[in-house]
C-alpha cells in the first residue's frame, strides 16, 4: 500500500534564528505557534525534547528528534511521523517546512481520506499563518477553513464533563441552606479563552426572564438566579484559569470554566415539577456551556496573534501534498 505522505511548506520573510527561537517554545505555556484555542493544545509530559511524550487532541507521538531553533520530529505510536524543520534562505528569510509520513490501512485509511487530512491541513496551515504572523507581524495569505472542516470542527468540539460543584464556586455552594439538586460540567479553558466570567454570560442566554432575575459576581464567579413559588433556581459559572493577561484572556494551560446549578423546591408541586425537567437539564446544560465555549474559542486571537511581532515585511507560502 502506498505511504501517505503530506509536505507544507511556507516561506517566511524573518531571519531563521528568529523563527528557530519560536520553534522552540513549541508546546509550552507560552506556545506561539499551535492554533490555540480553535484547535487541541500541543502538550508533552515533560519540556520539548527527545523522549517527551503526549500529542494534540487524540492525535499521540513522541518526539524522537530534536535540533533547537532548527527540526524537530515526532513518531506516532502505530508508525509513521511527522516533521517540522527550519532551513535558512538568506539573512532575512527562510523556509518552514512540515512533513508528515505514514501508512494507513483499512478504517484508518477511510477516516484520513474523508476527514483527517482536511483537519491536518487547516492545523498545519494555520501553524505556518502563526509562524509567519510572529516572525513578521503579518499574513501574506491567511488559510480559511472549508465547510468541511468547520462542519468536523463543529462535531467533533469537546464534550463538557460532570464534576461535582467546585469548592472555589462560593456564591453557588452557599446560595441555599438547603439544596435539593445541584450538578456541575466543566470544560478545561485553553490559553487565549477569556478569563472574565462576564465574558461567559452567553452560556445562560435564555435560561432566565428578565424579570425577577438576580445576578451576584464574586471574583471568577458569576451566580445568576431566578425565584419562583414552586422552587428557587441558581446557576453559576466559575472561571478558573492559570492567569489572565492585561487583555483579560488566559495564558498558561490548566485552567477550566465549570458550570453548576442547584436548585431549592418548595413544595410537592414544586418538586413533581423539577422531576421532569431534571430529565432534560443535563442535556441544556451540557448543550449551552459547550455551544459557548466553542464560540469564544472561535473569537479569541490565535497563538501568533498574542505574540508581538517586531517586524513586518511579506511573506510567500505554497503547499503540496500527495495523498
Amino acid at each position: 500500500m502506498r505511504p501517505v505522505r503530506d509536505v507544507h511548506t511556507r516561506t517566511v520573510q524573518a531571519p531563521a534564528a528568529t523563527v528557530g527561537a519560536l520553534l522552540d517554545r513549541l508546546a509550552g505555556d507560552d506556545d506561539p505557534l499551535f492554533p490555540v484555542p480553535v484547535w487541541p493544545a500541543m502538550r508533552f509530559d515533560r519540556p520539548l525534547g527527545v523522549g517527551a511524550t503526549g500529542g494534540h487532541g487524540f492525535v499521540r507521538y513522541r518526539v524522537t528528534a530534536y535540533e533547537p531553533g532548527r527540526r524537530v520530529r515526532f513518531d506516532f505510536p502505530e508508525g509513521g511521523h511527522h516533521a517540522v524543520e527550519v532551513t535558512p534562505l538568506d539573512a532575512g528569510s527562510c523556509r518552514v517546512t512540515h512533513v508528515l509520513e505514514g501508512r494507513l490501512r483499512g478504517a484508518k485509511r477511510v477516516a484520513w481520506s474523508l476527514a483527517v487530512y482536511w483537519m491536518h491541513a487547516t492545523v498545519v496551515e494555520e501553524i505556518l499563518d502563526n509562524v509567519e504572523r510572529a516572525a513578521t507581524g503579518t499574513v501574506r495569505a491567511p488559510v480559511r477553513r472549508s465547510r468541511w472542516v468547520r462542519l468536523l470542527h463543529r462535531l467533533l468540539w469537546e464534550r463538557p464533563v460532570a464534576v461535582p460543584v467546585p469548592p472555589a464556586a462560593r456564591l453557588a455552594r452557599t446560595a441555599f441552606a438547603r439544596t435539593d439538586f445541584q450538578d456541575a460540567w466543566q470544560l478545561p479553558l485553553p490559553p487565549g479563552m477569556p478569563g472574565d466570567p462576564a465574558a461567559w454570560k452567553g452560556v445562560l442566554r435564555g435560561a432566565f426572564p428578565e424579570k425577577g432575575r438576580t445576578t451576584t459576581e464574586d471574583g471568577g464567579e458569576l451566580l445568576l438566579g431566578q425565584d419562583a413559588r414552586h422552587l428557587d433556581f441558581r446557576a453559576s459559572l466559575l472561571v478558573e484559569s492559570p492567569a489572565v493577561g492585561a487583555d483579560g484572556r488566559t495564558v498558561g494551560h490548566g485552567g477550566r470554566v465549570t458550570l453548576s446549578t442547584v436548585v431549592r423546591t418548595h413544595h410537592t408541586g414544586g418538586r413533581l415539577y423539577f422531576a421532569v425537567v431534571r430529565r432534560v437539564h443535563p442535556v441544556l446544560a451540557r448543550a449551552m456551556l459547550r455551544r459557548t465555549h466553542r464560540r469564544l474559542a472561535l473569537a479569541a486571537p490565535s497563538a501568533g496573534e498574542r505574540e508581538p511581532a517586531a517586524r513586518s515585511p511579506r511573506a510567500g507560502y505554497r503547499h503540496r501534498t500527495r495523498p
